[in-house]
Order: C-alpha cells, then sequence, then structure tokens
C-alpha cells in the first residue's frame, strides 16, 4: 500500500475506534454519496435530505467519539491560514 494512502487510513481508523461511530459512518457515508445520483435524476429535496442527514449521522458520530470530522478540521486549517 502506498505511504500516502496508509497514512491517510490509520489517520482514519485512529478518528473512528468507537463501533457507534463506525456504524454511523456505514450509513451516512452511502447516503451522502446517493444524493450524487438522485440530484441528476432531478429529486433535489431528497438530495438535500440524503446530503444533510448523511453528514449529520457521519458528525454525531465523532460528537459521540469525542473528536473532530475530517471536514472540520480543514476547514479549521484553512481558516488558520487566512489570519
Amino acid at each position: 500500500m502506498p505511504t500516502l494512502l496508509r497514512k491517510w487510513l490509520n489517520n482514519w481508523l485512529d478518528r473512528h475506534r468507537i463501533w457507534t461511530n463506525l456504524l454511523l459512518h456505514a450509513v451516512g457515508i452511502p447516503a451522502t454519496i446517493a444524493a450524487i445520483p438522485v440530484a441528476v435524476m432531478g429529486h433535489w429535496l431528497v438530495a438535500a435530505g440524503l446530503l444533510v442527514g448523511g453528514y449529520a449521522l457521519q458528525f454525531i458520530g465523532h460528537a459521540i467519539e469525542g473528536n473532530r470530522s475530517g471536514e472540520e478540521q480543514l476547514i479549521r486549517r484553512l481558516l488558520r491560514r487566512r489570519s
């Protein structure tokens, strides 16, 4: 496995140790991905529900685990660069 991929996977696994978080991600990630073809088919409200609901499940999982999501970490890092 390439070093960068191994580093990313180890980081992801470190932030997803509690089963509840993993289960919420197992539902939330496919829901967010499913939003794309649903939106392409023109079902905007369903797509928005899948996207928001999927991300909500993942954020709830991180709250239970007591750590930040990757998206939140990225946003914080970008905001620090601007200041």
